[in-house]
């Protein structure tokens, strides 16, 4: 297998935030306290002040915290790898991108090459993280990093799956078809594939531009 070496924590040029006329806001005072833990996830309780005095008492969903990673694993035909396999949280069999939480002390691109391997039976010669996104902000601490992977060769690798996972290559400019499906709705599955879909769009716009900017021979 090649190594991967690791990008800056930076988003790609063609996905960089584009600039907001926001004032920094003071965080509130926090206090913590553990409600309950289970295998997964933590439960806290948080009391909290704010600026203008107002205090509130929230709780929030601790998982992993070493965080995710969701692949783009794009194949030359220009089609992404999805996987079907089963899903707890809604009882069904969901399609979606090849996931998996990160080992302690694993990189993000190192840990996203070994869910490729487990799950899909190939590895990647070309990893790169585009971003990362929450899940619900608002009540779960959670980051997942999408990494697009290209230059796919079969590598399988044993994974902890209950039975085996069914792969799919999906268009990459078909979304739309993919997004009315029933059996795909998790939405940082779908945010990772426009993301990159537009990242790539915007990489070959760009080398159009640049070589027809080159002076005539």
């Amino acid at each position: 297998m090649s190594d991967q070496s690791e990008s800056p924590k930076s988003p790609p040029a063609s996905v960089a935030a584009a600039p907001l006329p926001l004032a920094p806001l003071p965080l509130p005072e926090i206090r913590q306290q553990q409600l309950r833990e289970s295998r997964l996830f933590k439960v806290e309780q948080l009391d909290l002040r704010f600026s203008n005095g107002e205090e509130r008492r929230y709780e929030r969903v601790l998982g992993s915290t070493v965080g995710a990673v969701l692949i783009v694993a794009l194949r030359a035909d220009g089609k992404v790898l999805l996987i079907r396999e089963y899903a707890c949280g809604t009882h069904s069999y969901e399609v979606g991108l090849p996931k998996g939480r990160l080992e302690p002390g694993e990189s993000v691109l190192h840990g996203a090459n070994r869910e490729l391997r487990e799950e899909t039976g190939f590895a990647a010669r070309q990893l790169q993280e585009i971003t990362s996104l929450t899940l619900a902000p608002g009540y779960m601490v959670h980051r997942t990093h999408v990494v697009l992977a290209r230059d796919l060769y079969p590598s399988p690798l044993p994974g902890d799956e209950p039975e085996p996972i069914e792969v799919i290559p999906w268009p990459l400019d078909d979304l739309l078809a993919l997004a009315m499906r029933d059996d795909c709705s998790e939405g940082r599955c779908l945010a990772a594939l426009y993301l990159v879909r537009d990242h790539l769009k915007h990489i070959d716009q760009r080398e159009t531009t640049d070589a027809s900017n080159q002076p005539a021979a």
